[in-house]
């Protein structure tokens, strides 16, 4: 099985767009500051623009990656994989942010990189895991 990702194209492009501009206004900003700033002042400006389009990138990071031994979730501050055999379910709620997926400990996980807010295509992704799951989970007893 060749590998699936899923991204949230709304999320990355105004993430990214809005780190240019940051950073853009900050550097604006610290060259025609006025004269009673200082050096440090004007670093200090960069450095927030700096901060603020880290934080921008760790959201603009987030995906879901589907291979053949199981699923890597990529969350702004955490990565975390799963095997096939540990999830049981996935399920996006009218409304929720996105989906999250039912693991066989009883815990949930949410997958920031499938947003809810991408409609049809959020939709699709969740439905594609969950054919993915059903073909590689573990198979229920016939019991």
């Amino acid at each position: 099985m060749r590998s699936t990702t899923w991204r949230p194209r709304k999320t990355r492009i105004t993430a990214y767009a809005l780190a240019g501009l940051i950073m853009a206004t900050m550097i604006w900003l610290a060259v025609v500051i006025s004269d009673t700033f200082q050096l440090a002042d004007r670093i200090g400006i960069v450095l927030f623009g700096v901060f603020v389009a880290v934080l921008l990138a760790l959201l603009a990071r987030v995906k879901v990656v589907a291979d053949g031994t199981g699923l890597t979730v990529v969350n702004p501050l955490r990565t975390h994989r799963y095997a096939w055999a540990e999830i049981v379910g996935v399920g996006l709620g009218e409304g929720a942010p996105w989906p999250y997926l039912d693991l066989a400990d009883g815990t949930t996980k949410g997958l920031v990189g499938i947003q809810g807010s991408e409609g049809a295509s959020a939709r699709v992704a969740v439905a594609e895991l969950r054919a993915l799951i059903a073909e590689r989970g573990e198979t229920p007893d016939p019991s």
